[in-house]
């Protein structure tokens, strides 16, 4: 019942032993956590030929939602088996300000609508009112629906006025209402995020090199 990394060779062998430890531990967290390219080509340069060969990569999105799936576990629950490859190992940001990105709301709260609207983006969400899709949420009227970047159910918040009137999740496919809940927290579509401060900083930096190197 404590945080576990298990790290396989392979993405083939991390999927085989996440299925069992499924089965192992079926009221656990069992996670997945491989590298999310399907494709890649680092850039190159063949000076025999004056060549330059761009970077090119081909993202894997169920992949992708299932280490952001991780990530939520993490935080939100002790009983977690992660099941990676090496991939593992490398850097995703730094932890504190994923921590401060999440957005947690709860019924009844006093929350403009835009505020919130305005928080979703600043954590990588974008706005799409004519097909929800993973990442995205849309506005109609005082409702706005979230499809969370880490899962397959989409998040439905119903306003009264500035208040939140309502939350609870449904089924994207089928619209079916799941569970309504007193509380939520949205977690970033991306693990790279970062704060206004060090964004600000690390663009001051670039201004002092840029001048150095002009």
């Amino acid at each position: 019942q404590r945080p576990t990394l298990v790290i396989a060779p392979n993405k083939t062998l991390a999927a085989q032993l996440c299925a069992e430890f499924r089965e192992f531990f079926p009221q656990n967290a069992v996670e997945y956590f491989v590298s999310y390219y399907d494709y890649y080509q680092p850039e190159a340069y063949i000076p025999s030929s004056d060549t330059y060969i761009d970077k090119d990569a081909s993202i894997n999105d169920e992949i992708d939602r299932l280490r952001l799936s991780a990530t939520k576990s993490l935080i939100t629950r002790k009983d977690v088996i992660v099941v990676a490859s090496v991939s593992c190992i490398y850097g995703l940001g730094a932890p504190e300000n994923y921590y401060k990105s999440m957005v947690h709301i709860k019924k009844g709260e006093e929350l403009e609508r835009d505020l919130l609207l305005q928080k979703l983006i600043s954590i990588k969400y974008s706005r799409n009112d004519m097909a929800i899709e993973r990442g995205t949420f849309s506005v109609k009227g005082d409702v706005i629906e979230i499809c969370p970047a880490y899962e397959r159910d989409i998040i439905r918040v119903e306003y009264y006025g500035d208040k939140i009137e309502k939350i609870y999740t449904r089924d994207k496919i089928t619209g079916k209402s799941l569970a309504e809940h007193a509380e939520q927290t949205i977690f970033p579509a991306t693990h790279f995020v970062t704060n206004e401060q060090s964004l600000e900083r690390g663009l001051k930096g670039i201004e002092l090199e840029l001048q150095e190197q002009l």
